[in-house]
């Protein structure tokens, strides 16, 4: 066993009392401490240009508390509606020519939640309890229209016109017109038709005036007396011819030809 001489290890005794405890540093120093100082006054910038350039587009906007939101485009101002995949759903497109809506379906509602106006590749609905439409020339109806009434305002005229085209109107059980307080006019430019297949037509009134039926030829002999007969042709066209003693509808039946 070895044994360490008095001397020596007094000697080594006291240099460590004359040292003391180590103290060993902890942090960041150099040049790494410049960047990470760099690197916040650079995000400190980069904060106060974001809030500045907020604050000047909500400026240029318009866009105060209380006040409306407005867009302002040179050229067009579209509005996108996203998917999880980034696929455009709806999109609403508002530019110097038209506005544009792109979406499977339509609606206009009212605040109360009243549906007003919808619109889809099915149909066309308008909820509203009246249709009006102030264009001089109408409305244009390429196909077809299906409604329970058509009306005019009140002291106003209510027209149905096919420029080129013929107009048909048809109803399974039946079609009526009404004129409550007013005359109703029927006019053409070659024939009229009254057609009944399985009942009757009838004519309900006090006077029936036909001014322009044709007027067969009188005997120059006759008497010139103001009382007619009406005739009817085969073919069913109605004719006067002047009243005699009898019936002078066989004399004149040429002007059924």
């Amino acid at each position: 066993m070895l044994e360490m001489p008095q001397e020596q290890y007094a000697h080594r005794s006291a240099m460590q009392s004359s040292e003391g405890p180590q103290v060993y540093k902890v942090g960041i120093y150099g040049w790494r401490k410049r960047c990470l100082y760099f690197f916040v006054l650079l995000l400190m910038i980069l904060i106060l240009v974001n809030l500045a350039m907020t604050i000047w587009i909500l400026k240029v906007m318009n866009f105060t508390i209380g006040n409306p939101l407005y867009f302002q485009s040179a050229r067009n101002v579209t509005v996108n509606i996203l998917n999880e995949k980034t696929k455009v759903l709806t999109r609403l497109v508002t530019g110097p020519q038209a506005v544009e809506a792109h979406s499977q379906k339509f609606e206009v509602k009212s605040l109360s939640g009243k549906l007003l106006f919808s619109a889809d590749d099915n149909e066309v609905v308008v909820g509203a309890e009246r249709l009006r439409v102030l264009g001089a020339e109408g409305t244009v109806f390429p196909k077809s229209i299906e409604t329970p009434s058509v009306r005019a305002d009140p002291f106003k005229e209510l027209r149905l016109e096919s420029p080129t085209r013929s107009l048909v109107m048809e109803a399974p059980k039946g079609i009526e017109i009404n004129a409550e307080a007013g005359n109703m006019e029927a006019t053409c430019r070659t024939e009229l038709r009254l057609e009944s297949k399985d009942g009757e037509i009838t004519l309900n009134a006090a006077n029936i005036r036909l001014p322009r039926l044709p007027l067969a030829s009188h005997s120059s002999t006759g008497s010139r007396q103001k009382i007619y007969e009406l005739c009817v042709c085969s073919n069913g066209r109605l004719f006067l011819s002047q009243a005699g003693a009898s019936s002078t509808c066989q004399i004149n039946t040429s002007i059924c030809s």
